[in-house]
């Protein structure tokens, strides 16, 4: 699924002041995508600014050491967000994901766009640069500066290097392909060091987060026959352990391990008590449309929706999902 990206050189051509923004949340695609689309855009001399609805989760801080990126309301307003030529969306196209970003988006003159691999999508009235093959936000970034003929610097190697990594699993999801390798290749050609970028994502747990980990792990159920794994996440766990919640990061991706598991969710309550809910599938079952069915959305193999409170009401609602899917 090729992209036209001749669109996106005009748009950029004929515009200066730019801002980007992702998903609520943002995890490490969004994150890397949106400083790497920041360093090429200012490479030709675009004015260039980063809001999100939310603050970059402190797992992934490493990879905005300058803080560029800012969350609404903390010091920049809707109409700051509005005052742009271009508005720029990665790694979504749903409305839900956008949040309070989302009514700049509705309110602004500025031309939208949408750059993203997401199969679950709203009409955000943008131009889109869409592949929902695509193995990660950060792949399309990197294609559009082959495009642009915008060389990549080392920085943006290493923001694009840790935005496809993640979203592949480290590799090891169906979607990576040999051009996955042959673009992680290219990155580390321009200066990304993988090593240094495992040892920032993967090996900087705290106690408590190891804590939390066996604290929830212990708690493992199956279901559907084998073929369903979950997790539950209580407020209580996290004051036991003294964890926080970005250190649910991946705990889904441990449920997967279990002989004969072909899918799995972890679902985690919130402070307002509703339910947060990531699902994982190694089958062909779609769980994006699992989780469209509770207003979310996402990959067939990763997705992710909330769910109104309590956790006991939650629970059953996504069993009786998975076992629809699983059943046929």
């Amino acid at each position: 699924m090729e992209i036209n990206w001749e669109p996106l050189n005009e748009i950029i051509e004929t515009n200066r002041r730019f801002v980007l923004s992702s998903h609520v949340r943002p995890d490490a695609d969004a994150i890397g995508s949106e400083l790497g689309m920041a360093n090429l855009l200012e490479e030709l001399d675009k004015t260039v600014t980063i809001v999100n609805p939310s603050n970059v989760p402190s797992n992934l801080a490493f990879l905005d050491p300058d803080k560029r990126i800012k969350k609404l309301g903390d010091g920049i307003t809707i109409d700051a967000v509005c005052d742009n030529d271009v508005h720029i969306v990665l790694d979504t196209s749903a409305w839900a994901q956008l949040v309070d970003v989302g009514h700049a988006l509705r309110k602004t003159k500025a031309v939208k766009v949408v750059i993203d691999h997401h199969v679950s999508a709203d009409d955000l009235g943008a131009l889109e640069f869409k592949n929902t093959v695509a193995e990660a936000t950060g792949a399309l970034v990197f294609q559009f500066a082959q495009h642009a003929g915008i060389p990549i610097q080392k920085q943006v190697a290493h923001w694009l290097y840790c935005a496809i990594a993640t979203d592949t699993g480290w590799f090891r999801f169906s979607s990576t392909t040999s051009e996955t390798m042959r673009i992680a290749s290219q990155l580390i050609d321009s200066g990304a060091k993988p090593h240094l970028i495992y040892q920032m994502l993967y090996e900087r747990d705290t106690v408590a987060r190891i804590h939390l980990t066996g604290h929830v792990l212990a708690r493992t159920k199956v279901d559907c026959n084998g073929k369903l794994a979950y997790i539950c996440v209580k407020q209580d766990d996290f004051a036991q352990t003294g964890a926080v919640p970005a250190d649910t990061e991946d705990l889904v991706n441990e449920c997967l391990r279990i002989a004969g598991a072909e899918c799995a969710f972890i679902a985690i309550e919130q402070k307002n008590r509703q339910v947060k809910v990531s699902f994982r599938s190694k089958t062909d079952v779609n769980v994006a449309t699992i989780a469209e069915q509770f207003g979310g959305g996402g990959h067939k193999q990763a997705a992710g929706a909330i769910l109104p409170g309590p956790l006991a009401d939650a629970l059953p609602r996504v069993l009786t999902a998975f076992t629809t899917a699983l059943d046929h």
